[in-house]
């Protein structure tokens, strides 16, 4: 694990950047650019605070730090809702990638996502949901699912669901029943295309491969969709905790300007409760989302697979909580297109479905 201390002044970097370059009229633009995100804004996070390479070792172009420096730039960008590649790409496809041991493959894609300057994007969802894999992984998702693409020596056929920068990426790295394969986006036999979601924050895409030519980087398949699924999960757990203590932010700082009845909203005790309430889940949220980060670097285990567990419901929980507590007491503005509101909301919900659920409860009989 890094040193707390400069994981806290990691995140207050990110955040000043954020601040200055990405409030909400950049986030508006964001969504209806043809990228889905906002460039400008990755660039300056790339080059001023290098979080692209920041989980990329130091031989392949990267800072070399642990995985959880990664996820603190995570939990700040869930703040603004902003979707730069660093989810997509800068975790989840390093992960994979780095997963399969090709120091080849690594040596020549790596160097260019540190930089900011590649995009990677990971296909290993069919239309049930993402592949799980069997060795010494978490419980199997809620509904099972197979791997989208199919391998026939060097060329691949399938169609790959739920894409996360799938659209915009330069390479693709698709999960097979064989390992990992690499393939240029732009290559003979691959389509993209962009498709409809609850989230407009968060762009995803299906990638159909027709007889498309790929190079094999190997890797055990099972191994490598069970490390994917626990960093996953818990990225996506770092970045839920990090929109659910904004909306909090955003309700206790409206409850203190909103007068009701000749006063503040937020001096009436029942708001006070319920804030309260949001306050705890929030930090209940955090807790389990730093225990499942911790976990990431130690031996699979029943503990470590519950503590992911854990923090995979509880984060969706909470956000949703939260979110939900936000709209109520911003009242009717909540619910236009104007406030920030509903972006987190349709958030909440997307990010509960994304990669997939535990397939059975956590309170189990004796």
């Amino acid at each position: 694990m890094t040193d707390t201390a400069e994981l806290q002044e990691l995140a207050a970097t990110v955040r000043a950047v954020l601040t200055r370059h990405g409030d909400r009229a950049a986030l508006r633009q964001a969504i209806d650019s043809e990228l889905g995100y906002d460039e400008r804004l990755w660039h300056l996070l790339c080059e001023q605070v290098g979080v692209a390479a920041l989980a990329i070792p130091e031989e392949y172009g990267g800072v070399g730090a642990d995985l959880d420096t990664a996820l603190v730039v995570l939990e700040e960008l869930g703040r603004t809702l902003h979707n730069p590649p660093m989810l997509g790409s800068a975790v989840l496809g390093v992960q994979a990638l780095l997963a399969t041991g090709d120091a080849d493959a690594a040596q020549r894609l790596l160097p260019g996502v540190a930089e900011g300057t590649r995009t990677l994007a990971l296909c290993w969802a069919d239309e049930k949901g993402w592949a799980a894999g069997t060795a010494g992984s978490a419980s199997a998702a809620r509904v099972p699912a197979g791997y989208a693409v199919r391998a026939d020596g060097d060329t691949l056929t399938g169609t790959a669901h739920y894409v996360l920068d799938g659209a915009n990426a330069d390479t693709l790295l698709v999960v097979t029943a064989d390992g990992l394969y690499e393939i240029d986006a732009t290559a003979a036999g691959v389509t993209r295309t962009v498709v409809r979601t609850m989230d407009p924050t968060r762009r995803l895409s299906t990638v159909a491969f027709d007889g498309a030519a790929a190079t094999r980087l190997g890797g055990d398949a099972d191994a490598i969709t069970a490390r994917l699924r626990a960093v996953a999960w818990t990225a996506l757990a770092a970045e839920q905790v990090g929109a659910a203590d904004q909306c909090l932010d955003l309700t206790v700082e409206y409850s203190k300007s909103r007068v009701q009845f000749g006063r503040a909203i937020g001096s009436f005790q029942a708001l006070k409760h319920r804030m309260a309430d949001m306050y705890v889940l929030v930090e209940s949220a955090r807790s389990a989302a730093y225990a499942a980060i911790a976990d990431l670097d130690r031996p699979v285990s029943a503990e470590t697979t519950l503590d992911l567990e854990s923090a995979r419901i509880h984060c969706s929980h909470a956000f949703r909580s939260v979110v939900s507590e936000t709209v109520q007491m911003h009242g009717g503005i909540a619910i236009t297109w104007e406030h920030d509101a509903h972006l987190f909301f349709k958030r909440a919900h997307g990010d509960a479905e994304l990669f997939g659920m535990p397939g059975r409860p956590l309170a189990r009989p004796a």
